[in-house]
């Protein structure tokens, strides 16, 4: 159990939330969501004791252990992975590694033989002699192999310590996890473990995430971090998403209506007041006016940039035809014999173990790589924007501002014209004037989007578009490639985008592919069924 009493945070005289009072509990796993800036991290860091808060208090019972994630990938690199993971309880390691000292002496005296003794009763108590085990099938359940324990944490990929040190987090039975993004760079497989192990999870688990498809499957309770203020909601994030949309409808409405009927009065009180017959009902009228007022629409800091794709032309009978595409790349053949047909109804997740395949694939595609062999042809009528995974070139060496840079690629180079769909896209104000090669990841990503969207191509091209984007603009992206109408080819780890936005599953393989028409959710099944093996996003 994790109290939160009238907590209170600010940063440089600016207020990031105020009065919080929030109370988690055991069973319960907890979703902390809110705009980039918001204060989810901080909020982490708080409740870990981390960050003192400006006011108020953090109370949990001594008896209860609290493990965190860990986000520096390099901080346990001289030690193995078996240690790595158990260090997730450190009273069981410091146990472990005093017990090792003291047999390790050659004067073993009687004192030492009563501190061993004492060492032994809680090194059993905190089922330290499972705790080998245990931590092997953690690291198995997330997909590494199980003689990869004694392996120097500094020589994992990076992918794979995130893997070891979320088991790490796990390990031992806390009363209390806290995560940020720990699903970032995990596969398909090791997140689905992951959702399994929290459902049976005793304890409190409280976690940030961009991942929809995560917190819906995860998440009792939604803590939403807004209106420099945090409240907690009961179910996933599904639930709070339509309720919250809901709700904002309701007061829209009802604002109009109020706004309708202020307007109505102070017409009736402008033709009448001078006339002493109607004097009195414009007077009682004037009276009602007083007491109406508009509820004013609380000063969210969640904004959701406008994302619609709009084809000049519809796509003719031939989109895309592939054949026998074979690439090779630092020594790697990504590409072997990739073969597949693009119909005009056609939106396609492309999955591969290896990354590179379809990045490479992308960039043969638009023509910026060659094929080692085989050939590729789109048709007469169709026209392509391109999403690249990494988009720092159109950037880094560019002194434009956001305004001179999207001018580049519109028909309408006016300024009204500029400010206003940029404006949509959450550059306002003097925003548009700041320099391109200055941008953060989540601003160069919304450029790119708004340089796509004025192309007006019928078939867009995405690799990975969600990177460095927070849920609101990743729900614009998904509504966006949703409500299309032309061709779509992407690659994205969003599990929410890839279902409901595809219609086709091409999963490159090492040989060749699969090939599936149906939801991700269909491909899942059919390829467990049909051919068994990890595959990743």
């Amino acid at each position: 159990m994790i109290t939160v009493s009238n907590v209170s945070l600010q940063f440089g005289g600016a207020t990031l939330f105020k009065d919080v009072d929030l109370l988690f509990t055991a069973g319960n796993c907890y979703g902390v969501i809110g705009a980039n800036g918001a204060g989810k991290s901080t909020f982490l860091k708080i409740l870990n004791g981390e960050l003192e808060p400006t006011s108020g208090e953090v109370t949990i019972p001594k008896n209860l252990r609290m493990s965190v994630l860990k986000q520096d990938h390099f901080a346990f690199d001289e030690y193995t992975v078996q240690d790595t993971v158990i260090m997730g309880n450190k009273r069981l390691y410091d146990i472990m590694k005093e017990k090792e000292a003291l047999y390790a002496k050659e004067d073993f005296s009687d004192e030492d033989g009563e501190k061993a003794s004492e060492l032994e009763g809680e090194f059993a108590e905190l089922n330290g002699w499972e705790a080998e085990s245990d931590a092997a099938k953690l690291v198995q359940g997330l997909g590494l192999p199980e003689d990869i324990m004694f392996s120097q944490m500094s020589s994992l990929s990076g992918n794979d310590k995130v893997k070891v040190l979320l088991a790490q987090c796990l390990f031992g039975n806390p009363d209390i996890i806290l995560m940020d993004e720990p699903t970032n760079h995990l596969d398909i497989d090791a997140v689905a473990w992951l959702e399994d192990f929290l459902a049976e999870y005793f304890g409190t688990v409280i976690v940030v995430s961009h991942d929809r498809h995560f917190l819906n499957n995860v998440c009792t309770h939604i803590v939403d971090i807004d209106y420099n203020k945090i409240k907690m909601y009961v179910g996933n994030y599904e639930f709070w998403y339509e309720s919250s949309q809901l709700i904002q409808r309701m007061i829209k409405q009802q604002n109009k209506k109020t706004e309708e009927k202020i307007k109505e009065l102070q017409s009736f009180i402008q033709r009448f007041s001078a006339n002493k017959s109607k004097s009195r009902q414009a007077t009682s009228r004037r009276k009602l006016l007083d007491k109406l007022t508009v509820e004013e629409m609380p000063a969210s800091s969640r904004r959701y940039p406008f994302i619609s794709f709009e084809a000049e032309r519809e796509v003719g009978k031939d989109v895309l035809q592939v054949e026998g595409l074979t690439k090779t790349v630092d020594g790697v053949k990504v590409l072997n014999d990739l073969s597949f047909t693009l119909g005009r109804t056609d939106k396609v997740a492309f999955l591969a173990e290896n990354p590179a395949a379809v990045t490479t694939l992308f960039k043969i595609l638009a023509g910026e790589m060659e094929p080692d062999s085989g050939t590729f042809k789109w048709g007469s009528t169709t026209s392509l924007s391109y999403f690249p995974v990494d988009s720092d070139h159109f950037f880094n060496n560019c002194e434009l501002s956001i305004l001179d840079w999207i001018r580049q690629y519109s028909e309408d180079t006016t300024e009204t014209y500029l400010r206003g769909f940029l404006g949509r896209m959450l550059f306002s104000g003097d925003d548009v004037f700041k320099p391109v090669n200055v941008l953060s990841g989540g601003e160069k990503v919304r450029c790119m989007f708004s340089r796509m969207m004025l192309f007006k191509s019928n078939v867009l091209m995405l690799d990975q578009p969600t990177n460095h984007l927070d849920l609101e603009s990743i729900t614009a992206v998904n509504n966006g490639l949703s409500d299309f109408k032309g061709n779509v080819l992407f690659c994205s780890h969003d599990h929410e985008i890839v279902q409901t936005v595809a219609n086709r599953i091409i999963e490159i393989t090492e040989n060749g592919s699969y090939d599936m028409q149906g939801t991700y959710e269909e491909y899942i099944q059919w390829r467990k069924v049909q051919h068994p093996g990890k595959f990743t996003l």
